[in-house]
């Protein structure tokens, strides 16, 4: 097991799980949480050993999105606006199967990187959240195309743009999360899964999950980079301030 102090990582034969682990800030994003599964996720995609992946959340929590105290620091220190890009895109080429256990509340990016997961498990505590237009941001994580693709276009309008909660069982309904589970259930459900799924050949596996990116991933690509663009630009107008 490895343990840099917002992340933890484990591995359990060919699977490797991730979890998010910064429970006294409710697992919220922060420079060194980006830059922390970026690298994971990119030395398991390298690692031959790794066959799957699992990313869920320390506690009772998935995760809170990115950490407000962080953002209020950024005009102390820019660069703490520089980890979210990188993360992003790792997300989006990461190919292998990427499993998520959705252990409680998600919001914004807790929300958003779910829907880079190839399976989505919840437990039925969980709810999600993607507050960006009441925050003066826009989506991300390439989410303005993948949620409307994901849940319907009328249903994604009306999450980003009213910022309410979806609890767990309207997830599964709508298509955001695979099944839901009871909370003592759900990692072991998921490494289960995990499990099972590794069995396969790795060549076979890869090469499955490339041929489900292929047919989107070019617009993910622009959709990272319009939604970076409206972000950088939203980020300048609030150091200048």
């Amino acid at each position: 097991m490895a343990d840099d102090g917002v992340l933890r990582i484990e591995d359990d034969g060919a699977v490797r799980l991730l979890t998010l682990n910064r429970p006294e800030a409710k697992n919220a994003f922060n420079r060194a949480l980006y830059d922390g599964v970026r690298m994971a996720l990119d030395e398991a995609a390298a690692d031959d050993s790794v066959t799957v992946c699992v990313i869920t959340g320390a506690g009772d929590i998935f995760s809170a999105g990115q950490d407000i105290k962080a953002l209020a620091a950024m005009k102390d220190n820019p660069d703490e606006a520089k980890g979210f890009d990188p993360f992003a895109r790792a997300l989006a080429r990461f190919d292998k199967p990427l499993i998520a256990a959705v252990n409680g509340a998600a919001v914004g990016v807790g929300t958003t990187l779910l829907l880079h997961c190839d399976l989505v498990l919840v437990s039925d505590a969980a709810r999600f959240k993607l507050p960006f237009v009441g925050l003066g941001l826009v989506p991300e994580a390439a989410s303005s195309v993948l949620l409307p693709a994901t849940i319907g276009p009328q249903d994604a309008a009306y999450y980003l743009l009213t910022g309410d909660w979806m609890d767990a069982e309207t997830a599964v309904a709508r298509g955001l999360a695979w099944k839901r589970y009871a909370p003592e259930r759900l990692l072991e459900e998921a490494l289960g899964l995990a499990g099972g799924i590794a069995k396969a050949p790795l060549g076979s596996l890869r090469n499955t999950k490339q041929l489900l990116q292929a047919g989107r991933a070019d617009a993910i690509q622009a959709a990272l980079d319009r939604e970076i663009s409206y972000l950088g630009e939203i980020t300048r107008r609030y150091l200048q301030s």
